[in-house]
């Protein structure tokens, strides 16, 4: 049963963020929502800020396992970048629950070491990852390129968070894909 439990508090952790968009929500609440006693998520996480760590490790995972599965289709270098972009803009990436955990996580990384940790574990993937994929077509300028798609997606997401209605993933994913297309050659794949 606990696999199970630790699963719905991550989860109910992410639908009470979103629902309240703030990290100001008690342990309670989320176990409310999970349907179990804050004593039992107390059990299994200590406390609200490992709840939310794991929430987001969760988060990071889902991504992670969404970037891998679309590269794995991905042929060229121009390919790679859009399947990041695109799995960073994916329906379970780019809703509002998971937008609100994101930006309560960079709060929450300002006062935290183990979310700054995780947050710059998560930065250095992103970036490794667009390096490799830009580099063949834009040689040394790929750090550079790569740290602006970065940006990009945080904006997105950002902009999201002060919320701008639905999240519309295609237009943020046609946003950050067009900077790409004026930073490529012409005609690179």
């Amino acid at each position: 049963m606990e696999p199970i439990r630790r699963k719905a508090l991550v989860e109910a952790t992410i639908a009470e963020i979103g629902a309240q968009g703030t990290l100001d929500v008690t342990v309670a609440q989320i176990a409310r929502r999970a349907g179990m006693s804050s004593a039992l998520a107390h059990h299994y996480f200590g406390g609200k800020e490992q709840i939310f760590l794991a929430a987001m490790r969760h988060v990071m995972s889902v991504y992670s396992a969404e970037v891998r599965g679309a590269l794995v289709m991905a042929h060229s270098p121009k390919a790679r970048v859009e399947a990041i972009v695109r799995a960073s803009f994916s329906r379970r990436n780019f809703r509002t629950e998971t937008v609100a955990a994101w930006m309560n996580f960079y709060v929450l990384a300002q006062a935290s070491a183990e979310a700054r940790n995780l947050l710059t574990i998560y930065h250095r993937r992103l970036r490794s990852n667009l390096c490799h994929a830009l580099r063949p077509v834009v040689g040394t300028k790929a750090n550079l390129v790569a740290e602006r798609i970065a940006v990009l997606i945080d904006g997105a997401y950002l902009r999201q968070s002060l919320g701008e209605g639905t999240p519309d993933s295609n237009a943020a994913v046609r946003q950050i894909l067009g900077y790409l297309d004026l930073e490529l050659p012409q005609g690179a794949e």
